[in-house]
């Protein structure tokens, strides 16, 4: 099954969006089928379905090589005694496969009518699949299996795509090798008028990257190991460049549209605990960080930024003197933990270190009796305190902060958007947002999973 890639030509969008009965070899019930066992209902819904794996059709074990340790395994040998043994529940089809060093034992529990009008006795099948044992013999449940023909010495490596499917699917025919021949028979009908590029000509070849019809072609029919990789490579990196591209594009867009507290000044809660209670000189980058935190929260705008450092790092510093700047600007903070160990550690932490200032500071968690939460609340609502430290808690709809300017989120991957967006709209205006983490992770990649933030 060799795919010739041709020079791509622009091609109508709406083309891979064709219902996937109308593909050779499909039709209303197999289409039917594919909606609902695989959620297949377009052309580009079957050219996005990948193998999970291929098989290399030229390698070919012996049955006797099969033991107790074996997984997956593919043989080729002799269909002989076909049987259907046992009934209603217990009912399955039975054969056995020869070749020159044992005999293999092939059993089917469903699509057994089917499976049974397609395999003839005494032909060449190559089978595949996770090899077990019954009664102390070798067999293979619900083998994949298809007529046998040797490939050639030295030619090229036939790499047989393997694609998931269901037992419903196989029970119709449609077994992972059946969905191969739909695959191929889309991508040859695909030929004159190819998927559009939708990555720069100028990034392809600067980072060595396929086509996109070319990296189609290759994950699903690849010539070598090394094809399908650089398919693989081709794909991926064009998932992580569209999510980047939306993530600047939304960045772009908050940045233009979206109004933020103003954090005018710094004054005296700032100054009093820099210049008296800071337990330690800052670090240069530190300090970078704080003064990119004050310009972000000036400007009216809401910052948005991700605060990356190592445990002990001093990344709880950086964020009180945020709170600090915000209570000097008569608004509420909020330090949001996924844990209630981490939130109690945070809380204890910052009271440490506030012991000596008239700031008012308290924990929120599940666990807060009921007598102590009203109190928060009311304090948080009239506006005498000045930071929460909480967990999932503080997003609840009774907490009501009478003006909240900076929201603090720990470990952000912990939360989900929703949670987050929920401590976002406690606030007529958006609070600004400072995310902490402590999970190392390469700037290329930070770019990718926290692409909506600024670092």
């Amino acid at each position: 099954m060799d795919i010739c890639c041709l020079t791509m030509s622009v091609r109508p969008a709406h083309i891979l969006q064709s219902p996937i009965e109308f593909l050779k070899g499909v039709g209303p019930l197999r289409a039917d089928m594919l909606k609902k066992e695989l959620e297949i209902f377009t052309f580009e819904d079957l050219l996005e379905h990948f193998p999970n794996r291929h098989i290399d059709k030229t390698k070919v074990s012996r049955i006797a090589d099969i033991t107790p340790q074996t997984d997956f395994i593919q043989v080729a040998g002799t269909l002989q005694h076909i049987e259907v043994m046992g009934e209603k529940r217990g009912k399955r089809l039975v054969a056995q496969l020869r070749d020159v060093s044992g005999v293999l034992e092939l059993a089917w529990f469903q699509g057994i009518h089917w499976v049974q009008k397609g395999l003839q006795p005494g032909m060449e099948y190559l089978v595949f699949g996770r090899t077990g044992f019954f009664n102390g013999k070798p067999q293979i449940v619900h083998p994949e299996i298809e007529p046998f023909t040797p490939v050639k010495a030295g030619g090229k490596i036939f790499l047989d795509p393997v694609y998931p499917t269901t037992e419903k699917l196989k029970a119709k025919g449609l077994n992972g090798r059946q969905l191969g021949k739909l695959t191929f028979t889309l991508l040859e009908a695909l030929k004159q008028d190819p998927p559009q590029e939708n990555l720069p000509a100028d990034l392809l070849k600067r980072l060595k990257l396929m086509s996109r019809w070319e990296a189609y072609c290759n994950v699903h029919f690849p010539q070598s190991p090394e094809e399908h990789a650089a398919a693989l490579k081709r794909l991926k990196f064009e998932e992580l460049f569209i999510a980047q591209v939306r993530m600047q594009l939304v960045k772009l867009q908050r940045h233009h549209s979206s109004r933020g507290v103003v954090f005018e000044k710094v004054g005296e809660y700032f100054n009093e605990f820099y210049n008296k209670h800071l337990p330690f000189t800052l670090t240069g980058a530190q300090k970078r960080v704080l003064k990119e935190i004050r310009t972000d929260t000036a400007r009216g705008h809401q910052m948005n930024r991700l605060l990356q450092g190592d445990v002990g790092s001093g990344k709880t510093i950086v964020a009180l003197l945020a709170m600090l700047l915000a209570a000097d600007n008569g608004f509420q903070s909020c330090m949001m933990a996924p844990t209630e160990i981490l939130a109690q550690q945070h809380y204890n932490g910052l009271s440490a270190l506030l012991k000596d200032m008239p700031v008012g500071i308290r924990l929120l968690t599940g666990s807060t009796k009921t007598a102590e939460r009203k109190e928060i609340l009311q304090q948080l609502q009239e506006g005498s305190l000045h930071m929460l430290v909480g967990t999932h808690a503080v997003i609840e709809d009774v907490v009501q902060f009478k003006q909240l300017g900076l929201a603090i989120v720990d470990e952000q991957h912990r939360f989900g958007v929703a949670q987050r967006a929920k401590l976002w709209q406690k606030a007529a205006i958006p609070p600004h947002v400072l995310v902490m983490t402590a999970t190392p992770i390469p700037r290329t990649l930070a770019m990718t999973a926290y692409g909506d933030l600024d670092y």
